[in-house]
């Protein structure tokens, strides 16, 4: 692509574009004239209470975004957020995954999976300055890291004080920044109503991050606390959580061009990352997880043969589907629009910049510096990669889970290593007892063998000799017909036994954990020291990058770290292919077009007599003269958005995000406003089929709908 061509590309992806940037609520009030213009109503200032609505009606599930659209505690999220609990509650001869689940009454809602939470926003604020107390330029290595961690770890126990508080520190623009979140965190989360598998989940694998799309992709929790209104564990005794504020669905007509912003979670993207980064992941680390998600997948549909298996692994499969096919529309991306070429571009502007006379002393070196790195980085990221794939194991990784704790357990609580404090010991509790339905044997020890021989693959210097050396002197067959950490009782009573019962255990898994721990450690603190300079490197580097965009008037959003984020823009469609364009709303039409006899097409006979009644008096769009089911936006978001509301210029509820679309699978390196799309789920048809299928008229009078 010529140099011209570049930097007009690279101009037209600034924030300029009211569709691009995950922005920090505080950024809100200086964004108002964009946001007005864009259509908002509310006054921009609101983005920035988190105290108030609509912010504070958004909620985070630890993974998935989701939000309050009741004042009785009742959530919205997508369908395969709530995946987990839908699986974990479903066995043979009760199929929610494929059947649905409605509760009718609060009596009827189910617990949800071990591990569910419900995170309510309290507030963000900025502690750059005791985050990086004893933190100078200088200090580099595992030093940097340990010093980081122990500030962390201190502000968050004083955060923390208060019972039911769960307090995050996160980084942004590269650690020249840093921000507590601060949140309630709900421990008794039940499930209220999901549709069936075969309208939350309709298209499968064949639809997913494609256009047009049909899907019903929401579900229903509610969140619970004690009598006192506090978070408590689940108990007959708890009362539904009463937010600050709850979404009101829209009753106006959402069209193509109106207003609308997104808020939510946003897991992590890699847009200020440099072109040698660009390279090292697309040309190697990408391939490598994006055949090693697929070849688990295949493993995992291969070896499922009952029902009973088909349950178990539906959620861990659905994942690695997932993941695995954005990783390849991601790369097949990046080589159609020359993502390299571009980023070098991009550092070629700043590096012109960097290199005069005023700037040269403070940011010349900047990108050679941090680029230095990429080669050894690149490495550990490959061997963490393979290595990672030993964690299916889900028995190996919980006796290694379970080692480390008892061995943290032997320190003060604050020095020992986050995940293994305290406050993680739930944590770690609901994670063993997932693993109870998410397990079979034989299925297991597939997954086992296949990441020994990945791992067999790499370098003697990044692996567990001692582990596979282990491995080995027991045999396969004695390490699963012999141990004991299939049982939920058995594994469970491991957290309260000193570092003397490991070491003496004659449980094979147990065994295992204690053979690689030695080096388990040693590999940790080489991936320490690594981290420390790199991050010491990163700084100079954002300062470069924020000075620059300064100099030009540009206002700047930190790349997504997790934390609570808005972003807005318009509904719209967009050109294709040559010939071919997207329209902004699927319909009903569309459902009865793809509906077959077979998986993933197999609409319920309920749905699709709806349908071809036009039974949709309650839920149709006036523009559109039929029922909306999903519509896109120029909206900028990531993994983590998953069950984000959507709301319009009036801060009422529109829709609820769940997907991209694989051409703009980009979004997560280079924003390109012509491709980005963000697909949701439309409040419409969400009514409909609350009312015309599930004939849920409890949840539709406490939705307001009705």
């Amino acid at each position: 692509m010529p140099r011209a061509a570049l930097l007009a590309a690279l101009l037209a992806a600034t924030p300029a574009l009211a569709s691009e940037g995950m922005w920090m609520p505080s950024q809100a009030p200086a964004l108002a004239r964009q946001l007005k213009a864009a259509g908002l109503k509310l006054p921009p200032e609101k983005l920035a209470n988190l105290k108030a609505a609509p912010m504070s009606a958004i909620a985070s599930l630890g993974g998935c975004s989701a939000s309050f659209v009741s004042p009785q505690g009742l959530v919205a999220t997508n369908h395969h957020c709530a995946y987990g609990s839908i699986q974990f509650n479903s066995a043979p001869g009760r199929d929610l995954i494929t059947d649905g689940f409605l509760a009718r009454t609060m009596a009827e809602e189910l617990p949800a999976a071990p591990g569910s939470r419900v995170f309510v926003i309290d507030s963000l604020d900025n502690v750059t300055k005791e985050m990086l107390a004893g933190v100078p330029p200088t200090l580099t290595g595992a030093a940097r890291i340990r010093k980081l961690e122990a500030n962390r770890k201190a502000l968050i126990a004083a955060c923390e004080k208060v019972p039911g508080t769960r307090c995050d520190i996160r980084a942004y623009f590269g650690g020249s920044e840093y921000w507590r979140q601060t949140m309630l965190e709900i421990r008794d989360v039940r499930l209220v109503m999901a549709p069936a598998g075969s309208i939350g989940n309709f298209g499968g694998e064949i639809d997913n991050w494609q256009w047009p799309r049909h899907t019903g992709d929401f579900a229903f929790y509610r969140a619970y606390v004690g009598p006192d209104g506090r978070p408590a564990a689940f108990s007959k005794d708890n009362v539904p959580y009463r937010p600050r504020a709850s979404l009101k669905f829209s009753g106006g007509d959402l069209k193509a061009g109106d207003f609308v912003l997104i808020a939510g979670f946003p897991g992590v993207t890699e847009r200020y990352r440099t072109a040698a980064e660009a390279r090292a992941w697309f040309d190697d680390l990408y391939p490598l997880q994006q055949r090693l998600l697929a070849d688990y997948s295949a493993l995992i549909e291969a070896r499922t043969r009952t029902d009973a298996e088909r349950i178990a692994y539906a959620s861990i499969l659905k994942g690695s589907d997932n993941f695995k096919k954005k990783i390849a529309g991601q790369i097949a991306i990046a080589r159609q629009e020359n993502l390299v070429a571009r980023k070098e571009e991009q550092g070629r502007v700043l590096g012109e910049w960097a290199a005069l006379p005023a700037n040269r002393r403070t940011h010349a070196l900047a990108i050679s510096s941090y680029d230095s790195l990429i080669p050894e980085s690149l490495a550990a990221e490959r061997a963490s990669l393979v290595n990672a794939t030993l964690s299916r194991a889900q028995l190996l990784a919980a006796a290694r889970t379970l080692y480390r704790w008892a061995n943290e357990q032997q320190k003060p609580d604050a020095e020992r290593e986050p995940g293994f404090q305290e406050r993680d010991r739930q944590t770690i509790v609901d994670r063993l007892t997932a693993i109870q339905r998410r397990y079979v044997p034989a299925i297991d020890r597939a997954i086992f063998e296949q990441a020994l021989g990945e791992v067999a693959k790499l370098p003697e210097g990044s692996r567990n000799l001692a582990l596979e050396g282990k491995v080995r002197e027991l045999g396969m067959d004695r390490i699963y017909a012999q141990t004991k950490l299939g049982i939920l009782d058995d594994r469970l009573a491991w957290l309260d036994r000193p570092v003397e019962a490991f070491a003496g255990s004659d449980d094979p898994f147990i065994q295992l954990a204690v053979a690689a721990y030695a080096a388990d450690m040693l590999a940790e603190e080489r991936r320490r020291d690594l981290n420390g300079r790199l991050d010491a490197a990163r700084l100079p580097y954002m300062a470069a990058v924020r000075a620059h965009a300064a100099s030009e008037g540009r206002l700047l959003y930190p790349d997504a770290n997790g934390s609570l984020r808005f972003t807005f823009g318009r509904v719209d469609g967009r050109k294709a292919a040559d010939g071919l364009s997207w329209a902004p709303f699927t319909t009903a039409a569309g459902i009865l077009a793809k509906t077959t006899d077979r998986e993933p097409f197999d609409s319920p006979a309920r749905l699709v007599s709806a349908l071809r009644a036009q039974d949709w008096a309650c839920c149709a769009s006036a523009a559109l003269g039929t029922l909306p089911v999903n519509f896109l936006s120029t909206t900028d978001i990531t993994n983590g958005n998953s069950g984000s509301a959507v709301l319009n210029a009036d801060g009422e509820l529109v829709g609820l995000a769940f997907d991209g679309t694989l051409e703009g699978m980009l979004s997560d390196w280079w924003f390109d406003a012509a491709t980005v799309r963000t697909i949701s789920v439309d409040a419409r048809y969400i009514r409909f089929v609350l009312e015309k299928v599930d004939g849920a008229d409890a949840l539709l009078t406490e939705l307001g709908v009705r």
